[in-house]
């Protein structure tokens, strides 16, 4: 009988990354697939999480075949909508064990290790998640629609809006607003007619370019900055009052924040220990290890 092994997968609004692991832990293979957020987009993150895991069991010199002997461990955006996410399960099939939880989560499990603490994401959106005696305790990450506000997408979003702004009169123009309105041909309209469609991956791709300017001292980039890394304070504010001990920086938009934030929180902000692919994986892990030893005490 072949060997079972895992698969973790880490599913967020800009992309996902599958990993598999053997039973002893050594890593066999990686994939890299599309956004994965089953909230905003449940047909693409299937085939984004498909994708990865395809990439990754090529990776490890795997077949699809050998999929029936795969524990996985899934955690994706959106995932805390029990809907989604239980249609989700419905619909994967062909493994032998799956395991899904929010993308936090498995942040948190990965950082920690299954000790008390906290994560905050911060990437193309934005949450946090304390665990602490077993108590969990979820922060933001509502959505692009009514939450993420230390994220990418709105960063990317706002900075369009007082483009518009300033290109109206209404507000100054700066480096950025005149940077932005070159990357749209100086048409306004083209920034309209990009944001009636655009994904919130789409618009977390202006950030770098936001920190770009904020470095260079331009007024809007440090107000757009400035106001992700209040919203950022005050997840993490949040994760301490609950009793987290210490609070981990999960996301693309980390490293570029973490300077922004004030200096009273650099005792608390510890460096995770493993990434959320290895918090998946541990999941997918302990899952397995629960139903082996029950079936060894049945037997």
């Amino acid at each position: 009988m072949p060997k079972p092994f895992f698969i973790g997968v880490d599913g967020g609004a800009t992309h996902c990354l599958a990993r598999i692991r053997d039973l002893d832990g050594h890593l066999l293979g990686e994939g890299v697939g599309g956004p994965a957020n089953i909230h905003s987009d449940f047909p693409l993150a299937k085939e984004s999480i498909r994708g990865a895991t395809k990439s990754a069991l090529a990776a490890a010199g795997l077949d699809e075949q050998s999929l029936r002997w795969a524990h996985v461990g899934l955690g994706l955006a959106g995932a805390g909508l029990k809907a989604t996410a239980d249609r989700l399960l419905s619909e994967l099939t062909g493994f032998a064990a799956v395991e899904l939880q929010t993308d936090a989560y498995v942040a948190w499990l990965g950082a920690h290790q299954g000790g008390d603490g906290g994560i905050a994401i911060l990437g193309t959106g934005s949450c946090g998640l304390a665990i602490v005696n077993g108590r969990r305790i979820s922060v933001a990450g509502w959505g692009p629609e009514v939450s993420d506000e230390a994220g990418g997408q709105r960063m990317g979003r706002e900075a369009l809006r007082r483009t518009l702004w300033a290109y109206d009169g209404r507000a100054e123009k700066s480096g950025l607003t005149d940077a932005l309105l070159t990357r749209f041909n100086r048409d306004p309209s083209r920034i309209v007619s990009f944001a009636a469609s655009a994904s919130s991956a789409e618009f977390a791709r202006f950030a770098p370019l936001i920190f770009k300017y904020a470095s260079a001292q331009d007024p809007l980039a440090i107000k757009l900055v400035s106001e992700a890394a209040e919203a950022a304070v005050s997840i993490i504010d949040r994760l301490l009052a609950v009793g987290a001990p210490a609070v981990s920086l999960i996301g693309g938009l980390a490293e570029p924040l973490l300077s922004w934030l004030p200096p009273r929180l650099s005792g608390v902000i510890t460096p995770p220990q493993a990434d959320p692919a290895d918090g998946a994986l541990l999941m997918a892990r302990r899952a397995f290890l629960r139903i082996d030893s029950v079936m060894q005490r049945a037997g």
